[in-house]
């Protein structure tokens, strides 16, 4: 999938549990979600694959991890953003320059995939996972609501628009470097999707890819009833508690409330926070190692 919106999680999420694999959906996060307030600490418990974005350790953890929910005796999707990071401008300047000293194509609307993580994901994969789904997400620009969780919570409508594919996996080359070829080729694919989209509000308009079947995928009216009964177990009493803690007349009580009430705005802030583009990491931005070569060219030439 590509990953440039604050709420493109959330949208893999919902499309999830239209075909009713909510419950078996896994991601590759960054490590450091893992300590946000409930959703973090939820996605722990429910065996997201969380990555140190250190290679040696991170190519061990995809080997353990892949290897048992490849094993599941259920259907899984695994949610994968080749590009590492979240899209931003600074981002794409950065891939552009080290596309330009690789000698490869840069890409318009998507960073260059890090082919690493999907090569090594895919080897633990065969014989037991049956396809990938390439998936293209976009929101019209022209859209007056922005695709943000702040917009979702306010109750502001959104229409997400996205593309699927679904490739076998015997069609990606077993060859790690012809692996990594087919991604880039995948992307440069990804690419002309994206810019008929933005151009036309079409992804076949103008990108020569062959228009796929349309469908919509019916909402489950279970999903809203087990909301409604999780939000009345679990708040019904919380508010019943506050109430009772701000009427009881007493100081420390009412501070006690007021102290929870804070903290629950403070973990909504840092969720939402963990989601907005302006804080996403400066990941991609530099590369270490052709920093590293350049300053030592430089010591060189001195």
């Amino acid at each position: 999938m590509n990953h440039c919106y604050e709420i493109d999680w959330l949208v893999g999420w919902i499309l999830c549990d239209r075909v009713g694999l909510l419950g078996n959906c896994k991601a590759y996060v960054k490590k450091s979600v893992q300590y946000v307030p409930t959703i973090g600490w939820t996605w722990k418990f429910a065996e997201i694959i969380f990555l140190e974005r250190n290679w040696d350790k991170d190519k061990e953890i995809i080997s353990s991890q892949i290897s048992e929910l490849a094993n599941y005796p259920d259907s899984i999707w695994l949610l994968l953003y080749p590009e590492g990071t979240r899209f931003t401008e600074q981002k794409l300047e950065a891939s552009h320059k080290f596309a330009l000293k690789k000698g490869i194509t840069p890409l318009k609307y998507h960073l260059l995939p890090r082919t690493k993580g999907f090569t090594a994901s895919i080897q633990h994969m065969r014989g037991k996972i049956p396809a990938i789904y390439d998936v293209q997400l976009h929101f019209k620009p022209s859209d007056p609501v922005k695709p943000t969780m702040t917009n979702l919570l306010m109750g502001k409508r959104l229409e997400a628009h996205l593309y699927m594919h679904r490739i076998p996996l015997e069609e990606v080359p077993e060859d790690e470097e012809a692996a990594a070829e087919w991604l880039n080729n995948l992307y440069k694919k990804k690419d002309r999707l994206a810019e008929s989209f933005y151009e036309t509000g079409d992804f076949f308009a103008t990108s020569g890819i062959p228009r796929l079947e349309q469908f919509a995928v019916k909402k489950r009216c279970y999903t809203c009833l087990n909301t409604i009964i999780w939000a009345v177990v679990v708040l019904v009493p919380m508010i019943y508690y506050l109430i009772n803690l701000f009427l009881s007349g007493s100081t420390i009580s009412f501070s006690i409330g007021v102290g929870i009430i804070f903290l629950v705005y403070l973990s909504m802030r840092k969720m939402i926070g963990m989601s907005e583009i302006s804080n996403s990491s400066s990941y991609g931005t530099h590369n270490k190692k052709v920093e590293a070569e350049e300053k030592e060219q430089v010591i060189k030439g001195t």
